[in-house]
């Protein structure tokens, strides 16, 4: 017990997967922060959705290990939680946006058990923070795309953990979506969680997150955005891929001068 809470949120060590035996992640020897909104970039196929499934155990290992607070992954399921990508999930499935959130407290229950009204409860309440509570009866097939990103927040807020896992949260959301998952990582943050998130969009990584992890099959460069996103760190992971070097690194230095000098 005391080992776990000492441990870091998330260890990767010498990491190795692949599929049909071509590496998607490589060497990956990394330990992440507690406390931290921590985003992982990199160019397509780069192997970030792949280093997510595989912190959550969904996906075989070539070699190496992860470690969740101390544990396997196996036995630190409800120690995190995990938003998929929105397209891998099937919106047609007949079930309305309250029973998703509940879904989030299986892993409070005892084996057979249903949700109780307690349960009931925290799920509303989750809603309520990502601003869906009037679409709890709505089916999730009748949401837009920036509402189902909601619900599925508000499953992984509903599992009350410390350690949250998302891959591409931000993507297809419309602006006031976007700023709504910004106020709750930080809200996260504020209570004193870890957030790991894949995330597309270069030029917002300073704005929104503290620490960043540049991957292509290899981890490039980790640590604080102000050291690991870097126009030369960028230049090495994306290379002739990458065209907003420059938009990137004035994002940058205004977040940089933003901290030293506060926003006033």
């Amino acid at each position: 017990m005391d080992s776990s809470v000492a441990a870091p949120p998330v260890e990767v060590h010498d990491l190795t997967v692949a599929y049909h035996h071509r590496p998607a992640l490589w060497d990956i020897d990394l330990a992440f922060p507690a406390g931290k909104l921590i985003a992982i970039v990199g160019p397509n196929g780069a192997g970030k959705s792949t280093l997510i499934k595989a912190i959550m155990g969904l996906t075989p290992l070539a070699s190496g290990y992860v470690r969740i607070f101390g544990q396997p992954p196996e036995r630190a399921r409800n120690a995190a939680a995990y938003v998929p990508q929105r397209e891998s999930v099937d919106w047609d499935f007949p079930t309305n946006a309250l029973d998703v959130v509940l879904m989030g407290r299986y892993g409070q229950l005892p084996l057979f058990a249903r949700p109780r009204r307690r349960d009931r409860e925290i799920a509303m309440q989750c809603l309520e923070k990502v601003g869906m509570a009037d679409y709890a009866r709505r089916q999730i097939s009748q949401l837009s795309g920036g509402q189902q990103q909601r619900v599925f927040l508000a499953r992984a807020l509903a599992q009350q953990t410390r350690l949250y896992l998302m891959d591409e949260p931000f993507a297809g959301v419309d602006a006031a979506t976007e700023q709504a998952i910004v106020t709750l990582l930080r809200d996260l943050r504020g209570q004193g969680c870890t957030v790991i998130v894949v995330h597309h969009d270069l030029q917002s990584v300073p704005e929104y997150f503290d620490w960043a992890l540049l991957l292509n099959l290899r981890a490039v460069a980790f640590g604080p955005v102000e050291e690991a996103f870097s126009p030369e760190n960028l230049q090495n992971a994306y290379g002739g891929r990458l065209n907003l070097l420059s938009d990137v690194h004035e994002r940058l230095r205004r977040a940089e001068w933003s901290s030293r000098h506060g926003d006033g």
